[in-house]
């Protein structure tokens, strides 16, 4: 295999699966090349991932070192993706009775919530967190992408006790949205207690779900070392969740004007 193939294909070995480790010798064994050759291909793909601006390859010294790609998304490219999902929240199509927005589209849209995931993964890398939390729906797309590329299991909080679970803890909690009693469940099976959770969810209003999210994770033993939501409304101002981190705001929604305020997080890094 020619140096310029083998280049490509250690970066696209190492993009597949960010945060994995892999050794010299693993590259060694599959390209049937020295480890001189191959850690002048490293140096090379270092150099073609650092240009592309969503991510760098990391050289991990001692025994159990070797290389590893990580997530990463720079400040234009960041800005990219937050001016693009203003401008589709802003779509007067979007407007539903009640203020609300239809975004299933997007949060179900790979190409989008890649962008929203790499915001994340760079923002909580270092959170220490062995877990991406969600709650079923249209979190779901955004933290299993998030849990791809900082390479971590996913926990899926149920709104409904579901037999294949098995043993279940469930909670009663008040969303945001109304006062109304709603209920949660998450499989004692689903993490290791002691253990260290993200929450990462599509939507937050008043706070109530990622609240109740919080609750239910420490009744399973499991301590949250953050939150990050694709939308954050800005209504009411006082949330039940105090530390969590939006991508964008949503402000005012007018039905009559066909009217969408969306507001960049000028905060993201």
């Amino acid at each position: 295999m020619k140096r310029s193939h083998r280049v490509g294909a250690i970066c696209q070995i190492l993009a597949e699966s960010p945060e994995k480790i892999f050794s010299l010798n693993y590259f060694c064994e599959k390209f049937s090349a020295a480890k001189s050759s191959i850690s002048e291909d490293i140096s090379a793909a270092k150099e073609a991932v650092k240009a592309s601006g969503y991510g760098y390859i990391e050289t991990i010294a001692g025994a159990s070192g070797g290389v590893r790609y990580v997530s990463d998304i720079s400040d234009e490219k960041a800005a990219e993706v937050q001016n693009n999902f203003c401008n589709m929240l802003k779509e007067e199509s979007r407007i539903l009775g009640g203020g609300f927005l239809y975004t299933s589209d997007i949060m179900y849209d790979p190409s989008i919530v890649k962008g929203m995931a790499q915001i994340f993964a760079k923002r909580f890398r270092n959170a220490g967190a062995n877990y991406i939390a969600t709650i079923e729906t249209k979190g779901i797309p955004v933290a299993f992408m998030t849990a791809h590329l900082l390479n971590l299991p996913v926990i899926v909080v149920r709104r409904e006790t579901k037999i294949s679970e098995g043993a279940t803890v469930s909670i009663n909690y008040f969303p945001g949205s109304s006062e109304r009693l709603q209920k949660m469940s998450i499989s004692k099976r689903a993490a290791e207690p002691g253990s260290k959770a993200l929450i990462i969810d599509d939507f937050m209003r008043g706070g109530g779900s990622i609240k109740g999210i919080a609750e239910i994770l420490s009744e399973v033993d499991i301590q949250v070392v953050g939150t990050g939501v694709a939308i954050a409304n800005i209504e009411p101002e006082k949330k039940k969740v105090s530390d969590y981190f939006p991508i964008v705001y949503l402000g005012k929604v007018d039905e009559n004007d066909k009217f969408v305020e969306v507001i960049p997080n000028s905060q993201i890094f």
